[in-house]
């Protein structure tokens, strides 16, 4: 079957990525073909089309997605044609209009979640879910820091928080983005345009500090970061949105207060099939619930991948962003 992907041949700037036909073959034995109606746009795609995290080249892009099941292979039981589906993880290739995987990936979507919400929120939201409840168990009454606030993950954790009863302080950079992660249940919020990070969350925490901060920014806000933790503070750093971190000297661990660094991946966390359901099913629960409401606030063609990596990369996208096949009336039928 002949699908439309995206390929690189190159790493680079998302002018290396190309709109091209490629074959989605017969699922073979564990394998299931996927129609896929959404695609999640996320910020490990960049560091794959850049070679921060490397891949074969010529090599594909995207981790996310959500469609019907067409076929599946041998030895597949658990999805079966016509199911809806959404994933995390597997072979990078979600940027397909439809695509071959391994069907342990694949978990059935609830009836009241559709392709574009459940594309949004599988890696955004399971991230939410490792970080909040298993690499840090956050608990009613702590108070946390966690930067980019107003972008995908971060409005997911806004709310989970929120629900869960915990202060949550976001970094954002404008006041439309901070107004934005209030509305989502943010206890305050800091532009980092404006105000000083340190000095504002020793204001907030009594001159204490966090015993956690969530770092998706990278570079820009490393030190800052260690900065605003307690006494044996934890800094999670799981991601490098500006730029990779410089080598450190452990001794800035111990000097600011014998604090924690941990480097966490989804899939260490998200590494069984027990674990996939056990997560998923918990996020699906908060969604379902109308506890956290996954906001898909722009959407591209597949074909104009480019464009949104650029709005990506420039910090002009809010919330979740999805790419949409072009699917012919066999297809999305």
């Amino acid at each position: 079957m002949l699908a439309k992907a995206i390929r690189i041949a190159a790493t680079g700037g998302p002018e290396v990525m190309e709109y091209v036909d490629v074959e989605a073959p017969a699922p073979g034995p564990g394998e299931a073909r996927i129609v896929q109606h959404a695609i999640g746009l996320n910020f490990i795609d960049v560091y794959f089309r850049t070679g921060l995290y490397p891949q074969p080249l010529p090599g594909f892009l995207g981790k996310e997605g959500a469609g019907v099941v067409e076929a599946v292979g041998e030895g597949v039981t658990h999805v079966r044609p016509g199911d809806r589906v959404a994933y995390a993880g597997g072979p990078l290739g979600a940027y397909a209009s439809v695509r071959t995987m391994p069907a342990h990936f694949l978990v059935r979507l609830p009836d009241a979640i559709g392709f574009e919400t459940a594309a949004a929120m599988m890696l955004q939201g399971l991230t939410v879910q490792y970080l909040l409840r298993q690499t840090y168990p956050v608990k009613a009454g702590d108070t946390i820091l966690f930067h980019a606030a107003a972008g995908g993950v971060g409005l997911i954790a806004c709310q989970w928080a929120r629900a869960l009863g915990v202060r949550l302080i976001g970094t954002v950079g404008s006041k439309e983005k901070g107004e934005l992660a209030l509305r989502h249940g943010a206890a305050h919020v800091i532009n980092y345009n404006d105000e000083d990070i340190v000095a504002r969350v020793r204001e907030l925490t009594g001159g204490e500090g966090v015993p956690v901060v969530y770092d998706s920014v990278g570079k820009d806000t490393f030190t800052a970061s260690l900065d605003c933790l307690r006494r044996r503070g934890l800094m999670v750093s799981f991601g490098n949105a500006s730029g990779a971190v410089e080598p450190f000297a452990p001794a800035e661990l111990s000097k600011r207060g014998s604090l924690f660094l941990t480097r966490p991946t989804l899939f260490d966390y998200m590494s069984n099939q027990e674990e996939q359901e056990a997560m998923t099913a918990e996020l699906f629960e908060m969604v379902g619930s109308g506890k956290v409401k996954v906001e898909v606030r722009q959407t591209f063609a597949l074909a104009e991948a480019g464009e949104a990596h650029r709005a990506l990369e420039a910090r002009r996208t809010t919330g979740s962003t999805v790419l949409i096949p072009e699917l012919t009336s066999e297809l999305a039928s």
